[in-house]
This record gives structure tokens, C-alpha cells and sequence, in this order.
């Protein structure tokens, strides 16, 4: 066994891991987050939302009032009408 082979082996490894080390040092790569105005947008939308309130209570007061009483009806038609415009506007 020769065991200076070994040595100038483990040099090699050395200089090529100390010169990777180096590279990543100096000029190496990072990560980095950019968001789009698309994305910003959103986000805003987003958080409009939910800051919004679910329930819009001048709508759903009269009608709640109204059942209430047992004075609420409605067409079928009326609601078969609607439900159908509802469809549409999805597709």
C-alpha cells in the first residue's frame, strides 16, 4: 500500500471541497420571493373579504321579519326565475 498515494488523494478533496466553500461564498445562489401586482392584488381582495361581513343585515332583516310574521311568500315562478339567471350567470 502506498500511502503517500492517500495523502495527495485527500489533498485533491480538500482543494476541490475548499474551492466549492469559495463559490458558494462569493457568488453563490439564494432564493428569492417575488409577488407579482396580480398576487398583490389579491391578497388585498383577500383580506377585503374577509374583513367584510358575511351577512348584510338591511337584506336579511325585512325577510327574517317577515317569516316571522307569516307574511313572507313567494312565486315559484319568481324563484324558479332567478335560481335559473343564478345558473347562468356560473357557466
Amino acid at each position: 500500500m502506498r500511502i503517500e498515494a492517500y495523502t495527495q488523494v485527500q489533498q485533491l478533496f480538500q482543494a476541490n471541497k475548499t474551492a466549492k466553500q469559495e463559490k458558494t461564498a462569493k457568488g453563490g445562489f439564494s432564493d428569492k420571493l417575488q409577488i407579482s401586482n396580480l398576487g398583490k392584488d389579491l391578497q388585498v381582495g383577500k383580506q377585503a373579504v374577509k374583513n367584510a361581513s358575511d351577512i348584510r343585515k338591511e337584506l336579511v332583516e325585512p325577510i327574517k321579519s317577515a317569516i316571522q310574521n307569516g307574511t313572507y311568500s313567494i312565486a315559484p315562478e319568481s324563484f324558479a326565475a332567478k335560481l335559473m339567471e343564478k345558473y347562468d350567470e356560473m357557466r
